[in-house]
């Protein structure tokens, strides 16, 4: 597989109303750990994130509180960019949606729209969900004639709107996800898309009446309407791409096509499955509709559960990745997230899984790690020679190579990570039919010695660069120990002869908890 040379990653914008929980952890370092992979394989990457700040439920969370809307935004602003920073997440770009820069292009998108005669007014009457910020029509709604996404009370509402020709665009939408077997991820996931546009696709409300909601972002034409959040919201990606210039002459905005060094379109939206529909239906019928290139790929992973319920603030079962981070460590809460969940599909969180997962790292990982480095700091005062042989293992190495290359680039994340411990325990395997500490006693199997710990030192290269985009902290440790400067990239791991380099023994890379 050839590595890309320009890789644009993103994950939502998250609502500024509520604090981050594991939900958001887990999208956030998945893309994070498929950036970092990316980036080692040579690619130059934009990796986006941020804070969703407009609508109707913000302006009602701050009035709650009595503050202004804008203090709201700012104080849970500052709280996602902490706990990525605490997650250790790489990202690029942090992005708000009360930028002025973001208001712009907002504006530019809906003019554009405009000028293209796919937006009209007219009136909407039905039923509108204030925590969804979404309209329902009778039909959509539960036996109790709730919400059908959250289950709460709706509201019925008769206003005018702007709308957003979205029904023109239903056919080529179908025409590109079938051309397109890969463009949404998993293939279920497609199928529900799919299943969704084999219905009649209606038109859009893109608008708000201030006399609601006066919290977003004005109508260019229409100062008496506010810009529906998820227009808004999904224009962040455009935004963050460099690819429009609102301030620009008519025909240099970056709409039309042509030469272009911006990030767009992005490689992979990656999203909880619950916001699939705006991201795969949309989002990319708006960029038809503004003549713009669609994503090149949609990943709509699961829920995170508590028994049998979907994690939620509202009946109190979100879990704090945070407080986890406390007591285990950053590694291991990345680790438990991006090994336990199948890339696609939902997890239940328990504690028991947890401990089992760390107990994974642990006797694994930090077993083999610590009894090489021990070893070498022992038999060799912590270093081989230059021309030790060191490929025993190289076989084992390449099966894991191409395993982990092939399920990254497939998204199936959960089980690269699980190629990568794999190579951790047949490595153990390796030591305990050896026996090093036997061939240290044994002045005959000088050589043989050699050979052992220089293939595990090898392999400990390689394994430092496979955990770095899950458990980066711990894999730089690692690759100390080893004797390199900074984490290899798994070309210089595979490459590079352990011989003549500076071990250091290792301490347990992840001490046993206590047991509550």
């Amino acid at each position: 597989m050839t590595p890309k040379s320009r890789v644009y990653l993103t994950t939502p914008i998250y609502y500024a109303t509520g604090a981050p929980h594991i939900g958001h952890a887990y999208t956030t370092l998945l893309a994070d750990a498929l950036a970092r992979y990316h980036r080692q394989r040579g690619a130059e990457v934009h990796f986006l994130t941020g804070t969703d700040e407009h609508g109707q439920k913000i302006q009602e969370e701050a009035s709650r509180r009595e503050i202004r809307p804008i203090e709201l935004c700012d104080e849970m602003a500052e709280r996602f960019r902490q706990a990525w920073s605490d997650l250790e997440v790489g990202h690029d770009r942090f992005i708000r949606t009360t930028e002025p820069e973001h208001v712009a292009v907002v504006r530019a998108l809906l003019e554009r729209l405009h000028a293209r005669d796919l937006i009209y007014e007219d009136l909407y009457r039905g039923w509108y969900c204030v925590h969804e910020e979404r309209y329902w029509t009778t039909k959509d709604l539960t036996p109790e004639g709730n919400c059908p996404d959250c289950n709460r009370p709706v509201r019925e509402i008769e206003e005018k709107n702007w709308f957003f020709r979205m029904s023109r665009f239903q056919d080529d939408l179908i025409r590109h996800i079938e051309e397109n077997p890969g463009w949404i991820h998993p293939e279920n996931r497609r199928n529900e898309v799919l299943g969704f546009l084999r219905q009649p696709l209606g038109d859009l409300s893109i608008s708000r009446p201030r006399t609601r909601l006066d919290w977003g972002i004005p109508i260019p034409w229409d100062e008496e309407h506010v810009t529906y959040v998820w227009v808004d919201a999904l224009t962040n990606y455009l935004t963050a791409s460099g690819r429009i210039h609102p301030g620009a002459p008519e025909g240099e905005q970056g709409f039309e096509a042509g030469a272009d060094e911006s990030w767009w379109p992005a490689d992979l939206h990656i999203i909880g499955k619950d916001i699939l529909t705006t991201h795969a239906v949309y989002w990319p019928t708006l960029l038809m509709g503004a003549g713009l290139p669609l994503p090149q790929r949609i990943l709509a992973h699961g829920w995170w559960v508590v028994g049998d319920a979907k994690m939620s603030k509202s009946i109190g079962n979100v879990v704090d990745p945070l407080e986890l981070r406390s007591e285990f460590g950053v590694d291991a809460v990345r680790w438990y997230l991006l090994r336990e969940m199948p890339t696609g599909g939902d997890a239940s969180y328990t504690r028991e899984r947890f401990l089992t997962r760390y107990d994974e790292l642990a006797n694994i990982l930090g077993n083999l790690a610590s009894r090489v480095t021990s070893m070498v700091v022992r038999y060799r005062d912590g270093a081989l020679s230059k021309d030790a042989p060191s490929h025993a293992l190289d076989d084992a190495i390449d099966r894991t190579l191409a395993v982990y290359h092939e399920k990254m680039e497939a998204l199936r994340v959960h089980e690269a990570f699980a190629a990568a411990m794999e190579l951790a325990r047949e490595a153990n395997g390796f030591v305990e039919a050896r026996e090093p500490w036997a061939q240290a006693r044994d002045p005959k199997q000088a050589e043989a010695l050699d050979e052992t710990l220089a293939s595990l030192l090898r392999v400990l290269g390689v394994l430092a660069a496979l955990f770095h985009p899950t458990i980066p902290a711990k894999a730089e440790l690692l690759a100390e120990a080893v004797g390199f400067a900074r984490t290899p990239t798994l070309d210089e791991a595979r490459g590079t002869s352990p011989g003549g380099r500076s071990v250091t023994k290792l301490s347990p890379l992840f001490p046993k908890p206590e047991r509550g």
